[in-house]
């Protein structure tokens, strides 16, 4: 048990962007500056700064074009700022911002890619298409998304088949990295387990990603399922913030909190200064009001009392 685990990992910081665009009350743009300032001073390789989406779909995301340059002019080095694009729009908006970097998404359910993008799987294909040529062309770094990779708000359980089909579409993108999402909450150790062997019998290790909702508390068992396939990318929200706007009941992604007590444990790398991270959740939960989903980070909190 736990042989030939990661040395290192990456942790991607989704938390200004997934975290974030679920939440009712509107933050301001200082807020999230802030938010963001805080984390990027915690040791994160890469933080999701926002999303440039229509305000009418995401309204929590209004402020895209304002909160980038803002961020732009910190002037931060070696650190990946992505910034999510649905569509040709939000790439333009994306690349007159000066992003460095894009993340483009799609689902194994078209169900799902319905609701949230208005468009069928094969269509997000064919905006995606032009979207990684164009930024490509433009040295711009792409990281993929695949949503309901294991579960489905609409159509339910969803096959290794269905999540092997989509990979193979992103093969000829050349992406930086693919992010694979357990977007509801509902895999479980044994199927992730299933599911990356047969991902990675046509995908590069290296580049794959894995992003766990813990709607059902099996994210870390899931993740601990992934390091132990040598998976060294995790998608995770400061203090646990999050859920999928289209999907009822779909809780926080992992909390990055818990996802380090876990990497401590077992003696793997991640570079993150964990007082500082704790810093940065307690500003953005004080913001939204919220009570952590962290086990970890709740534990910790109590023990400062």
């Amino acid at each position: 048990m736990f042989k030939n685990l990661p040395k290192s990992v990456k942790i991607v910081e989704v938390g200004p962007r997934d975290g974030l665009q679920n939440e009712k009350i509107v933050l301001s743009t200082e807020d999230k500056f802030t938010y963001i300032k805080k984390l990027l001073d915690t040791g994160l390789k890469t933080v999701e700064i926002t999303s440039f989406v229509s305000p009418k779909a995401i309204p929590q995301m209004s402020d895209s074009l304002d909160l980038y340059k803002q961020v732009k002019s910190l002037n931060i080095k070696n650190i990946d700022m992505p910034c999510l694009v649905p569509n040709l729009k939000g790439f333009e908006d994306a690349l007159s911002s000066g992003v460095s970097e894009i993340a483009i998404f799609t689902a194994t359910s078209s169900e799902f890619t319905k609701k949230n993008i208005n468009v069928t799987i094969d269509e997000s294909f064919q905006n995606m298409k032009e979207i990684n040529f164009l930024a490509k062309k433009n040295n711009i770094k792409v990281r993929g998304y695949i949503s309901t990779a294991f579960g489905c708000p609409y159509k339910g359980h969803m096959s290794a088949q269905s999540l092997v089909e989509v990979v193979k579409r992103f093969k000829d993108f050349d992406l930086d990295e693919l992010s694979i999402g357990d977007t509801i909450g509902v895999a479980t150790p044994s199927q992730v387990n299933s599911y990356l062997k047969e991902v990675l019998n046509i995908y590069d290790r290296e580049k794959i990603a894995m992003h766990f909702h813990d709607t059902r508390g099996m994210a870390l068992g899931n993740i601990l399922v992934s390091l132990e396939q040598n998976i060294t990318i995790f998608d995770a929200s400061s203090g646990g913030l999050g859920g999928c706007p289209y999907a009822k009941g779909a809780t926080g992604n992992v909390a990055t909190e818990d996802l380090i007590y876990l990497l401590d444990s077992l003696g793997i790398s991640h570079g993150v200064d964990f007082k500082k991270l704790v810093e940065a959740s307690s500003f953005i939960l004080g913001v939204t009001g919220k009570q952590t989903p962290s086990k970890y980070l709740t534990a910790y909190l109590k023990s400062l009392e």
